[in-house]
């Protein structure tokens, strides 16, 4: 079985209408109501405070302890 590459972001860009995730050749957003019901209903700062994690897989909120995974959240765009 063919070994795959891991989906992973080269950056983020939280806006008021999603997050938007920049990957090596194209960037998509993701509108907040598809990333988590958490976020759905965050405040626009608590949106703001995306982090993307070192290896790119990842992406924390830290004041509202919410952790996603990029390739979950292209999944959620049927991606």
């Amino acid at each position: 079985m063919p070994m795959t590459q891991p989906i992973t972001a080269v950056g983020i860009k939280p806006t008021p209408e999603g997050l938007v995730l920049i990957l090596e050749e194209s960037s998509v957003t993701v509108p907040w109501e598809k990333c988590s019901a958490m976020l759905s209903t965050a405040s626009e700062a608590a949106r703001m405070e995306a982090e993307l994690s070192p290896g790119g897989y990842g992406i924390h909120w830290p004041s509202l302890d919410e952790d996603l995974s990029v390739h979950g959240l292209l999944k959620n765009l049927g991606m």
